[in-house]
């Protein structure tokens, strides 16, 4: 049986999906894939977003925003941009948005101030925010928790233990996973997946990076692959794959306010 999907973020609007983003979509949709969040990670990829978005109404929907290890090199007037684009049609998201303590592309400072505008410009549109995690869940936990209001979003690509996804929770953000919770020494974060409550459970691909067991390592990722990441996920929750997807592709429509 054909798993009814909805792959939460994916970066179709980078290189890799350049000259084949008809195929990639024909793929997913032969996969089971009912709808694709395409991310943000600058003024021009969001801009590319949105574009996905008109191109394919009602199919692909777009998040706008300004990646953290982006911010450094976005132009002052980038964010007005972005601010822009939130009223386009098909845009149904802020972000990508959050901090990164990886990479060291934007100084710490930047990345907070760039963090609370999109708060910010979640709040003023009523939109969900898509927050990228990068070893600094404790430091979005507490920032989040300086906030006035806190949006509905989700914490994307969740690579944290249990108590970081308590956390999460008790903000009112869904967890979304990916790819590497398939990967064979995931037990710990496999076990994180196991407990979260089934109405915040989302799923995604991260497309073009992080692609599942059994074909890891393999690029470009797409959203046709995200199947991998729902089966594994349905394994270690006990359930089927067919309720899981429904489960999770109803969190993703809520979330986003899809029909």
């Amino acid at each position: 049986m054909t798993l009814r999907l909805f792959d939460t973020h994916a970066h179709l609007n980078l290189d890799p999906f350049t000259d084949q983003i008809d195929q990639v979509v024909d793929r997913a949709r032969d996969a089971g894939v009912e709808g694709i969040l395409v991310i943000g990670i600058d003024a021009a990829s969001s801009r590319r977003a949105c574009e996905l978005a008109a191109e394919f109404p009602g199919y692909l929907f777009a998040a706008v925003g300004i990646q953290p290890n982006s911010a450094a090199e976005a132009d002052t007037a980038d964010f007005a941009v972005i601010e822009d684009l939130a009223g386009y049609p098909g845009v149904r998201a802020i972000g990508e948005t959050g901090l990164d303590c990886y990479w060291d592309d934007t100084p710490m400072p930047m990345q907070h101030d760039y963090f609370d505008r999109h708060l910010q410009l979640c709040r003023d549109t009523s939109l969900p925010m898509i927050i990228h995690m990068r070893e600094s869940g404790e430091l979005i936990v507490e920032q989040l928790r300086r906030q006035d209001s806190v949006p509905p979003g989700v914490m994307h690509s969740f690579t944290g233990d249990w108590p970081l996804a308590e956390a999460c929770l008790d903000l009112g953000l869904h967890i979304s996973f990916a790819g590497m919770v398939t990967f064979k020494k995931s037990d710990e974060l496999r076990e994180v997946a196991r407990h979260v409550p089934d109405d915040r459970l989302l799923v995604e691909t991260d497309s073009p990076y992080l692609s599942p067991e059994p074909l890891r390592g393999k690029r470009p990722n797409e959203p046709a692959r995200v199947e991998h990441t729902l089966r594994c996920l349905a394994d270690v929750r006990g359930v089927s794959a067919e309720s899981l997807a429904e489960l999770t592709s109803q969190n993703a429509r809520r979330l986003l306010q899809l029909p």
